[in-house]
């Protein structure tokens, strides 16, 4: 039985600098369909910056703006939008490769 994932901690690589405050992590809420909305889903498992700096501010806390995510460093950008990414792919799908690379991890070993 897997249990299903609906935040997630992201630790960035280059902290976001607000006056006197720096963000170094972010926790990431998994999105309700209504978040997504004017969003294209391929253009977010596409890893698309305009539809990350989109839905970033609706689900993350504490919450990005859409100018900090242009202004983010591209590996970050890169890390939270795996895990968005992520937040949308079935589990069905998510066990069926994780059941896949646990099989080529036995094989290498």
């Amino acid at each position: 039985m897997s249990v299903a994932i609906t935040h997630k901690k992201v630790t960035l690589d280059q902290a976001i600098v607000r006056g006197k405050e720096s963000v170094t992590e972010v926790t990431l809420r998994k999105p309700k369909a209504g978040e997504l909305r004017g969003l294209s889903l391929s253009d977010l498992l596409n890893l698309d910056v305009n539809a990350i700096s989109t839905v970033l501010p609706r689900i993350s806390s504490p919450v990005i703006t859409k100018d900090e995510v242009l202004n983010m460093d591209p590996a970050d950008l890169v890390q939270i939008g795996g895990e968005i990414s992520n937040f949308l792919v079935p589990k069905k799908l998510q066990m069926d490769n994780q059941s896949e690379s646990d099989s080529q991890a036995s094989l290498s070993a």
